[in-house]
Parts: structure tokens; sequence; C-alpha cells
């Protein structure tokens, strides 16, 4: 084994090379990276990777507040503050609910629907994710992602 192919086997997690870095410190870098692109990308509609996931549930049907806090992993109150950033935007729209009118139903309108049609563009954020990497690495990636991401497969492995 050359001396180049010894160093990028060590595992040092205060190198300034990625290469050298613990899987989990290079996954989460590579999370933050592509969140910040993406974000940046969709402050153009003043969106970002939050708000665009509540306006693709919203395409399915209204939902509560609730309901769209579970759906997107995160907390009633910060759901509270996407939805009052996308109300004033004039993407959702709160109503009270027929039955309860202690909740809230949450409508995506026409301007969040079109928004979302142009922002979400599923080959810009391809590009965004993957650049520097050839069509078969990107589809690695993406294998090797959803094994990752995914529920845990101990009891198959067997």
């Amino acid at each position: 084994m050359d001396q180049e192919s010894r160093s990028a086997d060590v595992i040092d997690p205060a190198s300034p090379d990625p290469a050298h870095w613990p899987v989990g410190r290079l996954l989460s870098a590579a999370a933050r990276r592509v969140e910040r692109d993406w974000n940046a990308h969709l402050s153009t509609w003043d969106l970002n990777h939050a708000s665009l996931a509540v306006l693709a549930h919203l395409l399915r049907s209204p939902m509560s507040q609730r309901e769209l806090a579970t759906a997107s992993g995160v907390t009633e109150q910060t759901m509270s503050r996407v939805l009052a950033r996308m109300e004033r935007t004039g993407y959702v729209t709160r109503s009270p609910h027929d039955d309860d009118r202690r909740r809230h139903v949450i409508t995506i309108t026409d301007a969040g629907r079109s928004t979302f049609g142009v922002a979400s563009d599923r080959a810009l954020a391809e590009t965004l994710v993957t650049r520097g990497l050839t069509a078969q690495q990107a589809e690695q990636l993406r294998r090797l992602l959803a094994v990752v991401a995914g529920p845990g497969s101990d009891e198959s492995s067997g």
C-alpha cells in the first residue's frame, strides 16, 4: 500500500481534508451543504426546505397544523412559525375547522401551488446535490442513502 492510500485510511475528525473524516461527519457536512444550497435557491420565492415540504403535503389535501408538524417531523411551535411566514407570503390560508373551532385547517393557495411547481424543480435539486458526480455515482449515492435513511435492516439480515 502506498503512502497516499494509507493516509486516506486515517480517520481524523479534525483534519481539514474531508477524506479523513468519519462517515457521520461527512454525512452531516454534506447535508448542511445541500440544505444551504437548496435554501439559497428557494429564497427566490421566500421559501426554505421546511416550507417547501409543507406545500408538498398540502398538495395532497388540507391539513391541520398538528398534522403538518407530525408529517414534517417538527414541533407544533416550529410549524406555527413556518405557517405564519407562508401565510404572509400568500402560499397558504388558515381557516377554522368545521367541527372544532379551536383547530385551523391549512390549505395551499393557487400561488402556493404554482410556486411549488417552479421552486421544486427536481432536475435542479438533483444537480445541486450531485454536482461533481457521474450519473453512476449519483445513482450509487441514492441507493446508499436510501439504506442509511431507511429503517434498520437488522431483522432481515439475519
